[in-house]
């Protein structure tokens, strides 16, 4: 059995709505009314909830020149500094405040990933309704555990994670407090290849763990994230941008809000369709159960005459006897005269000889 796991008094789990997070990332480019307008659209677009990124250049990594802080990595930022890069990409926390009253005003969550103990600091007295940990971050336990103590809901993101660096921020989690995990499968590559995915591995942690599990999602386009609800994710992030056209480290591996529109719907969709466990025929299936195969008089059959193959024949619709009756059928006779395109049913045929005779 899954875990509870709820973001307000929004309840995230198995054979509930999916919950879809349009992750703003570093696509506001240092601009906050390209900020509000992303949020506006996240709204538009069917998301459920917006997050940030809470950190500075110096929160992160330091500014060096030395070829450990180079990215060199086959990435799009390759030949950058990593502090060169944060500096581009981070969100000014004097927004972030404002920005949760914009989202909060058109109904959506906002919160964000802390990067450290000052962000985790920052965040609490926003009082956002959930904690996140980056993939980059789950091996960073002390910051975990800083998340887990403020009793918030926590979702960590598994990118690269292997079971037992997961298994080992989770109960570091618990440890300190967590009530409330979910995981999120990611492949940390920025765009990931779809081969990459491997979400067969969502069932696994969702056996694995006994937790809600999701799908941080960086490929191009919106299958991953289909297929994903499919094997049982029930949370979906995503990055938004208003336009691939505008600059910044993000954008190109970022969906436009028609995009992200499409991948909502598809993904309500995938939600209904996945459905529960069931066999047999209800709702509008029910009515097509008359078009089954049932065993039908295919000419005219005088009273008294032996059933047989030239006479008697399992055909559409359903309205006479089941097809499994047709071995018990052939070589009784007819009870009374029977006109071709007659159902057949029991009253029809004679239990003996005499029964076809006496009518």
């Amino acid at each position: 059995m899954t875990a509870r796991f709820q973001i307000g008094s929004r309840d995230i789990g198995p054979g509930l709505p999916v919950y879809v997070i349009a992750e703003l990332s570093a696509n506001h480019n240092q601009n906050f009314e390209l900020a509000v307008q992303t949020i506006q659209a996240a709204k538009d677009t069917g998301a459920d909830a917006v997050k940030l990124q809470t950190y500075t250049p110096d929160t992160i990594t330091l500014a060096s020149d030395r070829p450990e802080f180079r990215i060199d990595a086959g990435t799009l930022w390759d030949g950058r500094t990593l502090h060169d890069l944060y500096r581009e990409a981070f969100m000014p926390w004097e927004w972030q405040p404002r920005l949760k009253v914009v989202a909060e005003d058109l109904g959506l969550d906002l919160f964000s990933s802390a990067f450290d103990s000052t962000a985790v600091d920052f965040l609490e007295r926003m009082n956002v309704p959930v904690h996140k940990v980056a993939s980059f971050e789950l091996v960073d336990i002390p910051l975990i555990q800083e998340m887990a103590r403020t009793g918030k809901p926590l979702i960590l993101s598994t990118g690269m994670a292997t079971l037992e660096e997961i298994d080992e921020a989770v109960q570091a989690a618990q440890r300190a407090g967590a009530r409330q995990i979910a995981l999120l499968k990611c492949a940390s590559a920025y765009p990931a290849p779809p081969e990459d995915m491997n979400l067969r591995t969502i069932p696994a942690m969702i056996q694995r763990f006994g937790l809600p599990v999701g799908l941080s999602d960086h490929t191009m386009g919106i299958a991953a994230p289909v297929a994903a609800v499919a094997l049982g994710a029930c949370i979906i992030e995503k990055h938004l941008t208003l336009s691939r056209s505008l600059p910044g480290p993000d954008s190109a591996f970022s969906l436009e809000p028609h995009e992200f529109k499409s991948m909502v719907d598809a993904v309500r969709t995938a939600e209904k369709v996945v459905g529960t466990v069931d066999f047999g025929a209800h709702g509008k299936q029910a009515s097509s159960k008359l078009f089954r195969r049932s065993l039908f008089a295919i000419e005219d059959i005088r009273q008294g005459t032996e059933f047989n193959t030239s006479n008697v024949r399992s055909i559409r619709p359903g309205h006479g006897l089941h097809p499994r009756h047709l071995p018990d059928v052939l070589g009784k006779r007819a009870a009374r005269d029977i006109k071709k395109g007659t159902p057949l049913d029991w009253k029809l045929v004679a239990d003996d000889a005499r029964d076809a005779i006496a009518g």
